[in-house]
Formats: C-alpha cells, structure tokens, sequence
C-alpha cells in the first residue's frame, strides 16, 4: 500500500512539473531545409565540386600518360622478349610489373589526396552552413528548423515551412559577398 501511494504521489508531482515547464506545440516557429537541394544549389558547393573535378582530370592526364608510356614498353617487351633471352626477359617483366604496381599506388594516392581535401572543404561548408541557419533562426524567431535530404531527420512536413530556397539565396548571397572582398582588398592594397 506504502509503494502504491508513493508512486502516486511521485507521479502527480511529476505531471504537476511538467505542467509548469512545457509551451504548447503550437507556440514553436518551425520550418526546415532540404540539405540535398541546398547543396545541389549552393554556388559555393558548386565551385567546391568543380575545384576537385578538374583537379582529379589534372590527374588523371599525369597517370594515363604514364599508363600509356608502360603499355608501350610491355608490348615492346613481348616483341622483344625471344630475342634478348629468359634472363632479359625475367628482369624486364619483374621491372615493368613494379612499374604497373606503383603506378596503381600512385592513383590510389591521389584519389586519397583529393576526397581529404575535397571532404576537409566539404565540412568547412557544412559548419558555415549551420552557422549561417543559427543566425538565420535567432534573426527569424524560429525554435526550430529541421533538415530533410540524404539524411532525413523530418518524415513529414507541410510545404509552407519549407524554408530552403530562402536559405539557398542567402548562402549564395553571402558567398558572393565574400568572393568580393579579397578583390576590393586587393584593389585596396594596388593603389597604396
């Protein structure tokens, strides 16, 4: 009887508390952001892929020159390779085999290189981003704002608290501004 009254008792309080502290859900601003189509959208996320791709083809150029020469020799190394004798022939192979294999180390280095280098600038976006939607939401007063996309953290909302297209002007809007300023720094800094 003792148990029964005291988990009554911890129970009421318990409501009585949360009576006090909670705000209705109908006094929360909301909204959310589609992440995939802001990134899909955003000229700083664009300009980032495209830095990489054209770095990667640079790349690449290098390595399928170098493919292209080892392919030269292994087939000049068929052809030569009764003519200068087994001993020749062990020797060669074994060299261009290495050839091939660093080759292959190569590549595997460089595409390393540039998903760490693609994927450091990537998070450098994603914590500016978050940044840019606290302000956003303290300047708009929201209580919350909700991401959806790749990894979708909102199964369902109404289409008027979709806020990202506005968020995508703002971003591209501020990374033009910041694009500007090193040139009217430089322009600054010519004329002294």
């Amino acid at each position: 009887m003792k148990k029964i009254i005291a988990v009554l008792a911890l129970s009421v309080a318990f409501v009585s508390c949360n009576q006090n502290n909670t705000v209705p859900a109908k006094d929360f601003k909301t909204a959310y952001i589609d992440t995939s189509k802001l990134m899909e959208e955003s000229t700083e996320a664009k300009d980032i892929e495209a830095k990489y791709k054209d770095k990667a083809a640079q790349m690449d150029v290098k390595l399928q020159s170098e493919a292209s020469r080892l392919k030269s020799e292994q087939s000049s190394f068929q052809a030569n390779m009764q003519k200068n004798g087994e001993a020749w022939a062990k020797q060669k192979y074994m060299e261009l085999q290495q050839r091939e294999q660093q080759l292959q180390y190569a590549q595997q280095g460089m595409l390393q290189q540039l998903q760490g280098e693609s994927g450091k600038e990537m998070d450098s976006l994603v914590k500016k981003y978050k940044q840019i939607f606290k302000e956003y939401g303290k300047e708009k007063g929201y209580d919350y704002i909700y991401g959806t996309g790749d990894a979708a953290t909102v199964l369902y909302a109404k289409d008027s608290y979709d806020i990202t297209k506005e968020l995508i002007k703002l971003v591209n809007s501020k990374y033009v501004d910041e694009k500007d300023k090193p040139v009217a720094k430089k322009e600054e800094e010519e004329k002294k």
